[in-house]
């Protein structure tokens, strides 16, 4: 199946577009019906695409645009903004491998990132100290923190809706999710994919991003197509190419998200793949908003005959900082 474009895409029964208005202002058969489907299609494969998220396509466009212009830059110029995975700046080539996650010791991801988190620090010391550091804003690029203040803005906006929705289709009262996001932490990752210019030709089993799944509660994901983009893995399908849709944003559900709910839905396992042979200069940008809840949280399986397994109950923030600690190189 592929899209008129020629790029191949998931079935839309694997991976479905929903529109977020029926939540918001539908009358109950329409908020009901959206809640059947995005509980079946999170049991499946644990991505949506959705619409109707209000999120402005100028505003993506600005963000992408200007963060473009710092990842082109010399890599001395890009430097003394280092960080480490976890950490706030720049994260360059050879620091990260995703399929780690997953034990696999896959060669370093072919990417950079530039990295924020939350932007209000904790009132207690130890969680601020573990939780809370200032973003860093690169001189070469001094719009990019209005822009990327904006888009944050609307991304906790989605969030919350986006969690009210899914409380709504486990059967559950509406705050199941939302009163645990009175202060929470979040990670937003702008990831660049260069071509093999600047990488270099992919060494065997080398991923934009290796295989994983993410570790939070919900990521959202507004990303480019192309020949070495995302891929799902399905139990139907095994790897396929992610459906792709410009007016939408892919949701997909972290690992923290499966446990709450007893693994009814499914931690979205995916991959970016390397350039491709056949278009080797291929670039793309993705913006990527890792939802977190507020430190501290206790991540209880919700009982049957809505959850499958019951997990251990884990602090949110220790499960997370392991998990970022296993994805780290050197």
């Amino acid at each position: 199946m592929t899209n008129p474009s020629g790029v191949p895409v998931t079935p839309p029964s694997d991976i479905p577009t929903v529109d977020l208005e029926p939540w918001r202002s539908g009358d109950r058969d329409a908020r009901a019906a959206l809640a059947r489907t995005v509980d079946d299609a999170l049991r499946r494969a644990g991505f949506l695409l959705v619409t109707g998220h209000g999120v402005d396509p100028e505003l993506r466009r600005r963000l992408r645009e200007t963060a473009r212009s710092f990842f082109v830059l010399p890599e001395q110029a890009k430097r003394p903004y280092a960080t480490r995975v976890g950490g706030r700046g720049w994260l360059g080539p050879g620091a990260e491998a995703n399929g780690y996650a997953e034990g696999t010791r896959t060669p370093p991801d072919l990417k950079e990132s530039l990295t924020f988190a939350t932007r209000e620090p904790f009132a207690d010391p130890e969680v601020n100290a573990a939780w809370y550091a200032p973003n860093v804003w690169p001189a070469e690029t001094p719009e990019l923190r209005e822009l990327t203040e904006e888009y944050l803005t609307a991304m906790a906006g989605l969030e919350r809706l986006l969690l009210d929705l899914l409380g709504g289709a486990l059967g559950l009262e509406g705050d199941f999710f939302t009163r645990h996001m009175d202060h929470p932490t979040y990670g937003f990752n702008i990831n660049w994919y260069p071509g093999t210019e600047v990488v270099g030709e992919p060494r065997p089993g080398q991923f934009r991003i290796g295989p994983h799944t993410d570790f939070g509660t919900v990521t959202v994901l507004d990303r480019q197509t192309g020949k070495g983009g995302l891929q799902v893995f399905t139990d139907a399908g095994g790897w396929r190419d992610a459906p792709y849709d410009p007016a939408a944003l892919t949701v997909n559900i972290g690992d923290l998200m499966a446990r709450w709910t007893g693994d009814r839905w499914r931690s979205g396992r995916h991959r970016v793949l390397p350039p491709p042979a056949d278009a080797p200069a291929e670039e793309l940008i993705s913006l990527v908003y890792f939802g977190e809840c507020t430190p501290g949280t206790l991540v209880e399986s919700v009982p049957a005959p809505v959850g499958r397994v019951a997990h251990e109950p884990v602090d949110s923030h220790v499960y997370l900082r392991r998990k970022l600690d296993s994805i780290t190189i050197g």
